[in-house]
């Protein structure tokens, strides 16, 4: 195993722990990959954070058998999604699916997240929908994320949980903690009478500008 490899193995297992201790998912319900080379590591099935190594990470081939993986453990029952994302979407790094308590509340109630919030638009359009509900772990479940992230860079299952995705780990987690803050403040907007959305005109102006500062930060991080 190279350094590279290891320490994003190891940026895996902080991710999953910081999404715990934020608050962002629970126990192991969770499940984070990332891109690496032509294979996708992912957290294995069933262990505690706290109990993971890097050496527990299971890794599938991007473009071998469809299901093979190497590795100590299986991995996440989940893997479908993560995989099916990363072969489909070239320019995505790493998927984080997390139970969030908000995100999970509108999904069971099968809500999506319309354009209460400038937000929005840094998922890449004007809402993040939200998937028809199939049995966890599917083939099934995997084409309804697909069809729900396409154009997007988050989603709710329903009665399920939540997908974000990004060019890499950081900028998933990043997503992933917003789409849990969008999914609390249309929430809350809920009991009080019901959120005021912006205008296609608005969000249109926002998705600019979100643009130019997704952007300037890909920049200033590469200089």
């Amino acid at each position: 195993m190279s350094k590279t490899e290891k320490a994003l193995r190891k940026a895996i297992i902080a991710a999953c722990r910081e999404m715990n201790a934020s608050g962002l998912n629970q126990g192991t319900a969770g499940n984070i990959s990332a891109r690496y080379k032509d294979r996708l590591l992912i957290t294995p099935s069933g262990i505690p954070y706290d109990e993971l190594e890097p050496e527990m990470i299971a890794a599938l081939p991007l473009n071998g058998e469809y299901g093979a993986f190497e590795g100590p453990n299986k991995p996440s029952s989940e893997w479908r999604f993560h995989l099916d994302i990363a072969k489909a979407r070239p320019e995505i790094g790493a998927t984080v699916h997390t139970h969030a308590p908000y995100a999970t509340t509108l999904a069971i109630a099968r809500r999506e997240i319309p354009a209460c919030h400038y937000m929005v638009t840094a998922f890449g359009g004007a809402e993040i929908r939200c998937a028809p509900y199939r049995k966890f772990g599917s083939k099934e479940l995997s084409e309804v994320a697909l069809e729900a992230l396409q154009g997007r860079k988050g989603c709710l299952l329903a009665n399920h949980g939540m997908i974000a995705i990004g060019a890499d780990l950081e900028r998933a987690m990043w997503l992933a903690v917003e789409l849990e803050a969008l999914a609390r403040h249309y929430y809350q907007a809920l009991l009080i009478g019901g959120p005021v959305l912006l205008s296609q005109e608005e969000i249109a102006e926002a998705g600019e500008l979100m643009s130019g500062y997704g952007l300037a930060v890909e920049q200033a991080r590469d200089a």
